[in-house]
């Protein structure tokens, strides 16, 4: 039984396909401890033939499916988990390639730490990469006390036992997000997740052809992609604060992206059947929980999608893309701050004032903004902090005196 099992789907994958195989024969971790399960999607540029030679020719176990295009990657990964014999698998695009100590750096992590997925940093190749969760390397982490909601992709190790015993597999009726959705899943039901740092174990490469599946797909694949995301975390998660806060994904990495400056450019058919796809998904899914979750330049648009009023979305959206400040006012008594962005306080609008409430640490005019009582509060942790370091300093220098 190898440790890793390195599904590789590949469609019109030439030349990239050949430094993304080197590098699995490169691993450091060793050719007996790895096996490649290859699926070629109905590739006509040579793909299958060379995935065949290597096969061939490889130190590395490999074994070659080839089939008729399924028209996108799940097809192939679920291909893939069904005839992985690794303790893990690692889903590696064709396009893409591993630093030389990945397999081992990442199977080391996992067996030490138990966890049942790991992240090993990643980079772009004449493209972006995920960033905020690289800070540091982490035995152990979960969606609530780290980065890693923000990094969905595929490009993980996962440790089959628990794809199996969640009967896990892509969704191959999603056409964009089927990742996100797997991944998703396999963080919150599985045994925790570890981060690696330190080294890159991803390389992340932007064609120069300009074909990536990621660069691909219409408006409604995305509410498709969202729809499913809202629904497992609804049936995953329990009412309360931690749904809320896995909600904010979906509403900021997603929906936000459909009604932003895009709907400037949208035809008023384009907008008017992005709200009805959405309407109900703000019914089912958007509260008062997660609006407190999201800064409030975005909280308004989505105030304005749930109500319904494409115009003052369109409003809200030219105000803000105009990089206009709004006016900072404070209630009666002080302790509330609200930013008066388009209509606040606008009885006919209908725009509740707790949308323009600062909830969250936020930005006005290039500077970090929050609310009196959590400044304060976070001012006082500082002195007491700083306090503490200068009596230890004082002991320290008291016990250097004496000896």
């Amino acid at each position: 039984m190898p440790d890793v099992t390195v599904v590789v789907g590949a469609y019109e994958a030439m030349p990239y396909l050949i430094r993304c195989l080197e590098s699995v024969e490169a691993q450091t971790i060793g050719v007996d401890r790895i096996e490649i399960v290859a699926v070629d999607d109905g590739s006509t540029d040579g793909t299958g033939e060379y995935l065949e030679e290597f096969a061939a020719r490889s130190k590395v176990r490999t074994r070659v499916v080839r089939q008729k295009n399924s028209g996108g990657p799940s097809g192939p990964r679920n291909v893939g988990i069904g005839l992985a014999r690794g303790r893990y698998v690692f889903f590696l695009d064709a396009d893409d390639y591993f630093g030389d100590e990945a397999l081992e750096r990442m199977v080391a992590m996992a067996d030490r730490a138990g966890t049942d997925v790991v992240l090993g940093k990643v980079v772009g190749v004449n493209r972006g990469a995920p960033q905020s969760m690289w800070g540091a390397t982490k035995e152990r982490v979960d969606v609530y006390n780290s980065k890693v909601i923000y990094t969905l992709s595929a490009q993980k190790l996962f440790r089959r036992e628990l794809l199996e015993r969640l009967a896990l597999r892509f969704d191959e009726n999603l056409r964009t997000g089927e990742d996100a959705l797997f991944t998703m899943e396999a963080y919150l039901r599985g045994a925790g997740v570890s981060v690696i740092s330190n080294y890159v174990c991803y390389y992340l490469v932007g064609r120069d052809d300009g074909k990536h599946v990621t660069k691909s797909g219409t408006y409604e694949w995305r509410f498709d992609s969202m729809r499913a995301m809202m629904s497992l975390i609804h049936r995953i998660e329990p009412a309360g604060p931690k749904r809320d806060f896995l909600m904010v994904r979906p509403f900021t990495v997603g929906m936000l992206q459909q009604f932003g400056p895009v709907v400037l450019k949208d035809s008023e058919e384009v907008r008017r059947h992005k709200m009805e796809l959405v309407a109900p998904l703000m019914e089912t899914y958007w509260n008062d929980g997660v609006a407190r979750l999201i800064k409030i330049s975005e909280r308004l648009r989505l105030a304005c999608v749930a109500q319904g009023r494409m115009d003052l979305l369109i409003e809200m959206v030219r105000y803000i893309r105009a990089k206009t400040v709004p006016d900072v006012v404070r209630s009666r008594n002080g302790d509330t701050l609200y930013l008066a962005y388009p209509h606040f306080r606008d009885a006919a609008a209908g725009l509740a004032d707790a949308n323009y409430e600062v909830t969250v640490p936020d930005w006005h005019d290039g500077k970090r903004i929050e609310q009196p009582k959590a400044a304060a509060r976070r001012a006082s942790l500082s002195r007491r902090v700083a306090r503490r370091m200068r009596r230890d300093m004082r002991r320290w220098k008291a016990r250097l005196a004496v000896e």
